[in-house]
């Protein structure tokens, strides 16, 4: 099955918010990537280091829509974002002085095939110290957000809905595990993994 990606949102060419992201880092040191879902478990780059970090301000949530990695336009599926609010466990990875610009590009080929996340530098604290990470947000303006699902919609969605990378119901339990690995406790992914088990889907 090929998954065609669809055009760019209205002002939010990927290319530029690169060149935008670049800009920020050029000239600070060390380029740190967080991740709290799929980075944990398929980084798809080469780390020089990783360490638990914990992130203020934001929390993840399974509330973006997914047309392309874990859906489709017919059957979006849903991905996690890092939404205002909260706080969040997950992991800084700092990528090799000598390949992070090729890998950073090969990841914002994947985050950011339409533009959707809103790419920010945040403060990551970690057992070593502080560290300034880039992260991938959502806003809650942003079409792609969706609020919170009732258990109906939920389960439509970790049935049907899959998209280039794999469906829903998988990344929510590679996820899963993954924080489990690492002792992290998420309240909402438990609940939601509860939900799968109890019909059937995990």
């Amino acid at each position: 099955m090929t998954h065609d990606l669809p055009k760019p949102l209205p002002g939010r060419e990927p290319a530029r918010l690169l060149h935008h992201a670049r800009a920020q880092w050029y000239g600070r040191g060390e380029l740190w990537i967080f991740g709290y879902a799929s980075l944990i478990w398929r980084q798809e780059f080469e780390a020089a280091e990783h360490r638990s970090a914990l992130v203020h301000g934001w929390h993840r949530a399974l509330r973006m829509r997914s047309r392309v990695n874990r859906g489709t336009p017919q059957q979006p599926g849903l991905v996690f974002a890092l939404l205002p609010g909260g706080a969040c466990r997950g992991v800084v990875f700092r990528l090799r002085r000598e390949t992070a610009e090729a890998e950073l590009e090969q990841l914002w080929a994947r985050e950011m095939p339409t533009g959707t996340y809103d790419p920010r530098w945040l403060k990551a604290q970690t057992p070593q110290g502080e560290v300034r990470a880039l992260a991938f947000t959502l806003n809650r303006r942003s079409e792609a957000h969706l609020g919170r699902l009732g258990d109906e919609q939920m389960l439509h969605i970790l049935r049907h809905a899959s998209g280039r990378y794999g469906s829903t119901l998988q990344y929510l339990v590679a996820t899963a595990h993954a924080l489990r690995e690492r002792g992290v406790h998420d309240r909402e992914i438990d609940r939601l993994m509860a939900l799968a088990r109890r019909h059937g889907l995990a």
